[in-house]
């Protein structure tokens, strides 16, 4: 299992890609207030986010009751201040991948406190960071691919098949 972290998300469509990302990987999304936008059903509707039905979402008021509730076991905080890359951490359980907001980035005394759990993307020095729901896409599949994509379709439907599309052969 996959649970995703966002500590204090800015930007709507951010969350949203990423809730599209957890509906089709069937990741849980783990959203810690204050929240630069609003979830309710209307404004959900208004994104297009018409597969939200299939988030497992759960709203936490701060980080402490976060890990009152779940605990910090498995725990994975990207950041690009991070003394590890992605590929070194081992996913193989079940996870929680820690993500900051947009403009700040996760704060720094969790970064301290859990700075063995912390894990970079690897990109060139002059790139700031890559858009929050692209990071959690990356690491998402990373997690999933470690634990051997667990529930998810391995192919392309029949149907798919039988009108020959979704095929490729790769060299």
């Amino acid at each position: 299992m996959v649970d995703i972290v966002l500590v204090e998300p800015e930007i709507p469509h951010n969350t949203g890609a990423i809730a599209r990302t957890c509906a089709a990987t069937g990741a849980r999304l783990h959203l810690i207030k204050p929240l630069g936008f609003d979830i309710s059903d209307k404004m959900v509707k208004r994104c297009g986010l018409d597969y939200w039905y299939l988030v497992e979402i759960r709203v936490y008021e701060d980080l402490e009751e976060y890990f009152t509730v779940n605990g910090d076991a498995d725990i994975y905080l990207a950041t690009t201040k991070a003394p590890h890359i992605y590929t070194e951490a081992d996913f193989s359980g079940n996870v929680s991948l820690f993500f900051g907001k947009e403009t700040a980035g996760l704060p720094e005394w969790l970064r301290e406190k859990y700075r063995d759990r912390c894990i970079r993307i690897p990109m060139i020095s002059e790139a700031r960071s890559l858009n929050l729901s692209n990071s959690v896409a990356i690491l998402a599949y990373e997690a999933l691919r470690q634990q051997g994509f667990p529930k998810l379709k391995a192919l392309g439907s029949m149907a798919e098949k039988e009108k020959g599309e979704g095929s490729c052969i790769m060299n």
